[in-house]
């Protein structure tokens, strides 16, 4: 009987487990850039997080943020972790695309992206944001993140954006030459690439982004089928990218939510610096304000849409709500 009794516990007990072990050694693909933050996905990975949830991540590394929308609808990757675009709210309106977390916010301190301009407009008296009419504007593809937070910037200063001409350059390392080489007079660069360009002397800084205007700079999402057939690998990984989220935040921002280096900044620094080819100081430079729980600026979504339909970027009445997963988005307060 004795024998019996302990195996019916332990079959009971396998029973538990399979019904609350969310995954069993699945494998997930995750498209992303190589900037800084997209740290709570290294983090998530060197410290077990993923391994824990019983997941293997697959880091796969595409130039442009319209690329991973389109990779996450073809199915050759899972999830997308990206800067929003007119591209990606195009498919998320078809009911190819849900938005199930955020990431990166742009704040002020945190210097995510860099308004840069070339030697040579500045040499022209390019001086400040109020100066941007008329300019040409160095730019990866139409309806980009970059191309959104510059259009605050100028909204800000009273500069109208229609007075601005974009370059759609298809990639940053070409917007870079451009900026160089005095093609484009400015453009909205990432950190990651600004600071070594300006310490050259190959370009000026403007500002940065977030010290001018605060939105959502990326988020996860995955395939609408994904969304509904995976709730418990969505769940799962977001469990595991939100702790990687809380240790990027503790590590870069102080208590009042600025930018400051905590006791674990040198460590998680040097994880994302493994990951992305930056040294320790170059991550600590670049780094983002990433939501420790991975919270969705909604009211900012919900304008990128309005903004995107109001330049023709956006094809049909679409409904950014529709793009949002309520099911896995937990959204920031609004203020």
């Amino acid at each position: 009987m004795i024998g019996h009794g302990r195996g019916f516990l332990a079959a009971l007990m396998l029973a538990i487990v399979s019904v609350y072990s969310p995954l069993h050694a699945e494998t997930l693909k995750i498209g992303t850039a190589k900037i800084a933050a997209t740290g709570p996905i290294y983090i998530a990975q060197e410290k077990g997080y993923f391994a824990a949830e019983g997941l293997t991540v697959e880091v796969n590394y595409l130039e442009v943020a319209p690329n991973i929308a389109v990779a996450v609808v073809a199915g050759d990757i899972d999830i997308g972790d990206s800067a929003f675009s007119a591209a990606f709210f195009n498919l998320a309106g078809q009911g190819a695309l849900k938005i199930v977390g955020g990431q990166a916010r742009d704040v002020p301190s945190f210097k995510i992206f860099a308004v840069v301009e070339s030697n040579k407009a500045y040499a022209a008296g390019l001086k400040s944001f109020k100066q941007l009419g008329g300019r040409i504007v160095g730019n990866t593809q139409a309806g980009s993140v970059l191309q959104y937070s510059l259009s605050l910037i100028a909204a800000k200063y009273d500069v109208a954006i229609d007075s601005l001409r974009f370059l759609a350059l298809q990639s940053l390392p070409n917007v870079v030459t451009a900026v160089t080489g005095g093609q484009a007079d400015v453009a909205v660069i990432t950190g990651f690439l600004a600071v070594p360009a300006v310490a050259r002397g190959d370009m000026k800084l403007l500002g940065w982004t977030g010290s001018e205007v605060s939105y959502q700079a990326g988020g996860l999402y995955v395939a609408a089928k994904t969304a509904d057939t995976k709730p418990q690998t969505i769940e799962a990984f977001l469990r595991a990218f939100r702790k990687g989220s809380q240790d990027y935040h503790d590590a870069f921002a102080g208590p009042d939510e600025t930018r400051q280096d905590g006791p674990t900044a040198a460590e998680i620094a040097a994880i994302i610096g493994k990951n992305t080819g930056q040294s320790i100081e170059d991550v600590k430079r670049t780094a983002s304000y990433d939501d420790p729980g991975a919270r969705l600026d909604v009211k900012d979504v919900l304008r990128q849409v309005a903004w995107y339909k109001a330049q023709g970027m956006i094809k049909g009445d679409i409904d950014g709500n529709a793009a949002i997963d309520r099911r896995y988005v937990v959204a920031l307060p609004e203020k």
